[in-house]
């Protein structure tokens, strides 16, 4: 139960480095291979890293059976290409989220994992959050009561030029797959997949979203989700759970959270933080990873596939609302 799991890295940007350095600093954790389409990019990652093996290409890196995990860190328009060329090969994958571009696509991957005994995770980091594990109890144990609204919103800083990925149909672009899929995922925690999706949003003339609305209802208890995303401005990318007995408020950042304040009717508010032994950054997610391999579950508990596709299925009724479709999915959303 305690043996060294040996990861994989694919793709050699930006959030594939920040997940390489938080699983170096973790005990059982060993980095022992990096892919990329280029020689070049993924020699320079293993330098970086001092990763023992570079493969210039993604059947490469697939191919090395001494790789137990591969984290597939390409942006999300590759995820169903790269991940599924990782669990044909047999390998166990955690793929970075937004999981695919759409439901159809996520499926796919679900059923090849389910098919060849492979595990598979989105790696939505907020599930595997250790505040927000203490959050989900105190909801269900009916601390603010029964759940009537859930608000949420991602917005940053632009403005980012037509050439920039964000603005990028081909890789998936706009506010919705990169950011949005936060506080839909934050909100489906909460309370599950709604009975119904309205959305509004700015179109680029690219064809990607700028900034997006959403309303989610739930027909059965009348709670609704209102949410928000942006790449033309930056917002409070904030968080709040209100019920009929009170509420819960997650400061900036909600979607990796170091503190959250609970308010109560007639008491006093309290706050829950990280404490000092909690893992932060990407090791919660690496962590569960690891502890599900050790255990040979083929999938988390904290990141059901079921709940992955639930999320994708939402983020395609939005993008349905809304008028954006993108040129590489394979599947038509």
């Amino acid at each position: 139960m305690d043996r060294v799991i040996r990861w994989g890295v694919l793709a050699t940007g930006g959030i594939a480095a920040s997940f390489t350095a938080d699983l170096l600093a973790m005990e059982g954790a060993e980095v022992v291979a990096v892919g990329s389409r280029s020689d070049a990019s993924a020699q320079a990652f293993a330098e970086r890293f001092k990763i023992p093996r570079a493969y210039g290409s993604w059947a490469g890196l697939a191919g090395d059976a001494d790789v137990d995990v591969v984290y597939v860190a390409t942006p999300h328009s590759a995820h169903r290409e790269a991940a599924g060329l990782c669990l044909e090969a047999g390998r166990d994958v955690l793929c970075e989220k937004a999981f695919t571009l759409n439901a159809g696509e996520a499926e796919e991957l679900v059923q090849i994992a389910r098919d060849r005994g492979r595990f598979l995770m989105e790696g939505m980091w907020t599930y595997c959050n250790p505040l927000i594990l203490r959050m989900m109890e105190l909801v269900r144990d009916g601390a603010i009561g029964e759940v009537r609204t859930v608000q949420a919103d991602f917005g940053i800083q632009g403005p980012f030029g037509p050439d920039h990925r964000l603005r990028d149909p081909e890789l998936g672009g706009g506010a919705l797959l990169d950011l949005g899929v936060y506080p839909v995922s934050f909100a489906q925690l909460v309370l599950g997949e709604p009975d119904s999706v309205q959305a509004h949003a700015l179109i680029s003339e690219e064809g990607v979203d700028l900034n997006t609305g959403i309303l989610l209802g739930w027909s059965g208890s009348g709670a609704s989700a209102l949410l928000s995303c942006s790449v033309t401005g930056s917002s409070p990318t904030t968080a709040s759970i209100t019920g009929t007995e009170g509420r819960i408020e997650l400061p900036h950042g909600f979607f990796h959270p170091e503190r959250f304040v609970l308010h109560r009717a007639g008491r006093e508010p309290e706050e829950f933080a990280l404490e000092s032994g909690d893992l932060r950054g990407f090791a919660p997610e690496a962590a569960e990873v690891m502890r599900c391999l050790r255990a040979g579950e083929k999938e988390s508990p904290l990141v059901p596939l079921d709940g992955s596709l639930a999320v994708m299925r939402t983020l395609d009724a939005v993008r349905d609302r809304i008028g954006v479709r993108y040129p590489r999915e394979i599947t038509p959303a």
